[in-house]
């Protein structure tokens, strides 16, 4: 058995970077996918520079042209293509769409959306379309219709249901940097010596990204995402659509119905993280819920200390932890052809322990025996998921993945340019946090981007009727942070899973509770009179 990773965000926050670029993009990483990716130095702005914004691009109105209607086809793109062929066995259909790479210049640059449908089989009650996105952010959602319309039973038949590849992920014209390492996510290590690699490795793959995409980068955002979503309804023909969105795409969500007002229907935010925190510091104060989660699969181990042998006490547990880190620090673990250094083994922690699930706890309880044995210098191997996953981390092939992580969340909101505030944060937190403190704090290619994001980052605040679903012990879009979620969407209810760390909830974490609920919502369109709880 090994660690494998359940719904989260790459960045784990908003389905994210954190988890989701671990999570769910490790599901996206399974070494038969990973292997095959889809596919002059330019000056770095200086300083803080303040967000440049261009020429302010409002809402496309009504009565401007709208999209050509959809042309349907068979989603397989050749005897290969599994997803396409798992697509058209189930009844979906796929389709493009052309929309502007620069909204604000509709006559300009094209790029192509995506998409994929499963049509409502029963027609005479149809509801209409809901639309999704699995999170990352960077996640590709064509094939997330099949799990999502098992999850809704007998509701599905009265949707179409529609997966959406957000632009730059995926088949939406993708992006690729080109980098050497897949996810960018690193902890900055016991050292300064540690951290200031860390700055140089951010910086390198900044400059690879300016390097190949510098046209295109200023574009790479969740408010141009947001006006593709309008795009995408306006070419199904629909007043209004409904949406569901999984972490960072919770957040996504929110800002559609920010710049899109009254024109979704029915709206479900799972795992929904604070919309005001979004961005290239989303991960900063998550410390003492990463510690939790280490703690409650510690003790979870002790308790099957005669099966795992990893200490029969919740500190014998952390204890093994900490020697694994300080082996780390030492010298790179070797696993099988992949090598981890103390820069790595706390993201791999962090998100291993974040899901509670008596699987994934085995398997991460499994993964954490590796680890232990390759502390000791014996020579170990992963299995193919745990290779797939690391493969994804820390070499080329999770380049493709990744990529479009950095680019949509260095677009959204600026970072600080200086490293000294990054070292002066992870000092800080390290007191109190000193495994997962140089983690959350740590520096990204944001620091580095080439240019500074188009736009303000959008304020979300308004009366959108919407049903949050959240976990209590949520380690990557945190409960506090769905609460913050509630009061900008006014008109939400929020629905809270307790005593667990679930990060995406609804069919994915198979709580009938929460399922039922959603359901009710997605069929009649009628929110709890108060906030459930399951």
């Amino acid at each position: 058995m090994e660690m494998i990773i359940g719904h989260q965000c790459p960045i784990g926050h908003y389905s994210g970077l954190y988890h989701h670029i671990g999570g769910q993009l490790y599901r996206l990483g399974r070494p038969a996918e990973i292997a095959s990716p889809t596919m002059k130095s330019t000056r770095l702005i200086p300083a803080l520079a303040l967000i440049a914004l261009s020429t302010a691009v409002a809402p496309l109105s009504e009565a401007a042209a709208s999209p050509p209607p959809l042309d349907w086809k068979p989603c397989a793109q050749g005897p290969d293509d599994a997803e396409g062929m798992n697509l058209d066995q189930a009844g979906a259909q796929c389709a493009e769409l052309t929309v502007p790479l620069d909204h604000s210049r509709p006559g300009g640059r094209t790029i192509k959306l995506a998409l994929s449908r499963l049509p409502a089989t029963d027609r005479a009650h149809r509801i209409g379309t809901l639309i999704l996105n699995s999170g990352g952010p960077g996640e590709p959602t064509l094939s997330m219709p099949l799990e999502t319309a098992a999850a809704m039973k007998n509701v599905a038949a009265r949707y179409d249901v529609v997966g959406l590849d957000p632009r730059f992920v995926g088949r939406s014209t993708p992006l690729d940097c080109g980098w050497p390492i897949g996810l960018f996510l690193r902890s900055a290590g016991a050292t300064r010596a540690g951290f200031d690699h860390q700055v140089a490795v951010q910086r390198d793959l900044a400059e690879r990204c300016a390097q190949r995409h510098a046209d295109v980068l200023p574009y790479v955002n969740t408010r141009d995402t947001a006006r593709d979503i309008d795009l995408v309804r306006r070419a199904l023909g629909e007043r209004r659509i409904s949406f569901l969105g999984y972490s960072y795409g919770a957040y996504l969500g929110a800002v559609y119905t920010q710049m899109f007002p009254g024109r979704t229907d029915r709206v479900v935010l799972d795992s929904a993280g604070d919309p005001s925190k979004w961005g290239p510091r989303a991960l900063q104060g998550t410390e003492d819920e990463a510690d939790r989660a280490l703690r409650g699969w510690a003790a979870w181990a002790a308790e099957r200390h005669s099966t795992y042998k990893l200490g029969p006490t919740p500190a014998r547990v952390l204890a093994t932890v900490d020697r694994i880190v300080a082996a780390s620090a030492d010298r790179t673990l070797r696993v099988g052809p992949h090598e981890l250094d103390d820069q790595v083994i706390p993201y791999l922690l962090a998100n291993g322990s974040g899901n509670d699930s008596p699987s994934s706890r085995a398997d991460f309880t499994a993964t954490i025996q590796l680890l232990d044995e390759a502390a000791h210098g014996r020579e170990v191997s992963p299995g193919p998921d745990l290779d797939g996953f690391l493969r994804f981390v820390l070499t080329p092939a999770g380049s493709s993945l990744a990529s479009p992580v950095a680019a949509i969340t260095c677009g959204d909101r600026a970072a600080p340019r200086d490293p000294e505030t990054y070292w002066n944060d992870i000092q800080r937190s390290r007191a109190r946090h000193p495994l997962f403190g140089p983690l959350k704090q740590n520096i990204w290619p944001c620091a580095f981007w080439p240019n500074p994001p188009r736009e303000h980052p959008t304020h979300v605040g308004n009366p959108t009727p919407a049903l949050i679903v959240s976990a209590t012990g949520d380690t990557a879009t945190t409960y506090e942070g769905s609460k913050a979620m509630h009061r900008a969407l006014t008109g939400s209810r929020l629905l809270t899973l307790r005593n667990t760390t679930a990060h995406g909830i609804y069919g994915e974490n198979g709580n009938p509770c929460v399922d039922a609920k959603v359901n009710a919502y997605l069929a009649t369109g009628t929110l709890p009179a108060t906030n459930p709880t399951c």
